[in-house]
């Protein structure tokens, strides 16, 4: 078990644990730094601000209750839906992978990925608000075509860490894939 410092692809602090449950299973989780309380006041502060200078100058009290009310469910959706506190990625030499993010509210998603459907874990790299990233993807086999590929699961999509933390979890995947 070990846990390591790395960066994402905008230069904030990630971590990356890895966890080897026997010798042919590991699993990886990348974890993001929790919500920031200083941005969340800022930006509460900056919405409610812009509402009283609207209020001051038409004195509808709607104005302020729908800026309470927009802030709060803007918030409230921002934690169920968009803000990721883990991603991890549990390999299984003979059953298959496990992706799971988590989420700030407590949501969980999982995938499983049988070991049969998977053609090769990979490393891509994409163009990304002018500038060339990296991420792992988990190539999916086409039934009908053995050596063709059906699709592309990307792994760590809300993290996005950058090339030397994939490079570590690919190494081990890969370590794994070889005995299958």
């Amino acid at each position: 078990m070990e846990d390591e410092a790395f960066t994402d692809i905008s230069g904030k602090t990630i971590s990356l644990d890895c966890q080897s449950h026997f010798s042919l299973c590991r699993e990886f989780t990348v974890s993001v730094p929790k919500v920031s309380i200083g941005k969340v006041l800022v930006y509460t502060c900056c919405v409610w601000l812009s509402a009283y200078a609207v209020f001051f100058f038409t004195e509808n009290t709607a104005v302020l209750s729908s800026a309470i009310f927009i802030t709060l469910v803007g918030m409230m959706l921002h934690i169920h839906f968009v803000k990721v506190d883990h991603e991890s990625l549990l390999l299984i030499h003979s059953m298959g992978i496990q992706l799971s993010s988590s989420y700030a509210s407590g949501r969980e998603t999982t995938t499983f990925v049988e070991m049969s459907k998977i053609k090769d874990i990979v490393i891509n790299e994409a163009i990304y608000m002018h500038q060339i990233i990296y991420y792992l993807c988990v190539l999916l086999k086409d039934p009908s075509q053995p050596d063709a590929v059906l699709s592309v699961v990307p792994l760590f999509q809300s993290s996005k860490p950058r090339l030397n933390c994939l490079v570590k979890v690919y190494k081990s995947c890969q370590e794994i894939l070889s005995k299958c």
